[in-house]
């Protein structure tokens, strides 16, 4: 833990949910909050007869931060909580905060983004190149569950992203369930008949997979006696599985990238379609250590 968690806002409604995340994170994690809203410069786009507007004014840009701040304050009590205007591109803005923060949070779209869309441009790119926890919110959360979810597959990017779920559900006090998904290959899927002589391998393969885990997860349970842990080996996409147990989670956290994902992709297929498709705030954990390419 790095001491501060930094929530990003820039008037939508989404971004005021963040906040209010964020808030009560800090608040349970005995962490101080720093509100920021990045005012970006005026660009014009030649290729079109309108110009293309990100301009705010001074005035408006207070305007948005102190109302965060402000309702940041209304949430919590005895945390510190800050408000800075910054400048320049909000995606750069926002990483260089998540090497000084303990986690980033923002809302899953702004106000620029097209209303069709689940996750915007600025919470992908922030998701995928920042250092450390990245939370996106998508809306305030009407229901509690008291259930934390992370999806696990043995890789030290799961492992990093099972500590931080750990931790949240720790200072929730809340049950903590692992999520492990295996899907079967697609051969054996369609049974076709040359597949039939591998069936038994298969099953054996994927048997001392689940055995592996839950020795893991086990292992978790000794380490944390004062957190609940549940964990369920399924036979499914990990998408699927996730946006299943999400259904009925406060958080859904997932590493960056697993196992399955090359060695140069920032963000893996898992992370971004649970970040697309489960609607209640997701964490994306990456090692603070890990230093990610540039956008």
């Amino acid at each position: 833990m790095k001491g501060h968690v930094v929530a990003a806002v820039d008037g939508s409604a989404p971004a005021t949910a963040a906040v209010e995340w964020a808030a009560v994170d800090a608040q349970r994690r005995g962490t101080a909050l720093r509100v920021v809203h990045v005012c970006e410069p005026q660009v014009h786009d030649a290729s079109v007869c309108e110009p293309r507007v990100h301009d705010e004014s001074t005035a408006s840009c207070t305007d948005i931060l102190e109302a965060a701040v402000r309702r940041a304050r209304e949430l919590t009590r005895d945390v510190e909580v800050s408000g800075d205007l910054l400048g320049g591109d909000v995606v750069r803005a926002l990483l260089t905060e998540s090497h000084s923060a303990d986690s980033v949070v923002l809302g899953s779209r702004g106000r620029g983004g097209f209303a069709g869309m689940l996750l915007g441009s600025v919470g992908l790119a922030v998701a995928g190149h920042a250092t450390g926890p990245v939370v996106i919110v998508r809306a305030p959360t009407p229901l509690w569950y008291d259930r934390v979810v992370a999806g696990y597959d043995g890789s030290e990017h799961a492992e990093v992203a099972l500590d931080y779920a750990v931790e949240q559900a720790r200072a929730r006090g809340s049950q903590l369930h692992v999520v492990y998904a295996w899907q079967l290959p697609l051969f054996s899927a369609y049974a076709a008949p040359y597949a039939v002589p591998y069936d038994g391998l298969i099953e054996d393969i994927m048997a001392a997979q689940f055995h592996r885990v839950a020795e893991r997860i086990a292992g978790r349970r000794e380490r944390d006696p004062g957190i609940v842990i549940t964990d369920e080996q399924v036979c499914a996409h990990p998408i699927t599985a996730l946006i299943e147990a999400g259904r009925t989670a406060d958080l859904v956290v997932v590493g960056s990238r697993g196992l399955g994902g090359l060695a140069s992709a920032v963000l893996g297929s898992v992370s971004h379609g649970v970040l697309h498709h489960v609607t209640c705030p997701v964490a994306v954990v990456r090692p603070h250590a890990e230093e990610p390419p540039e956008p």
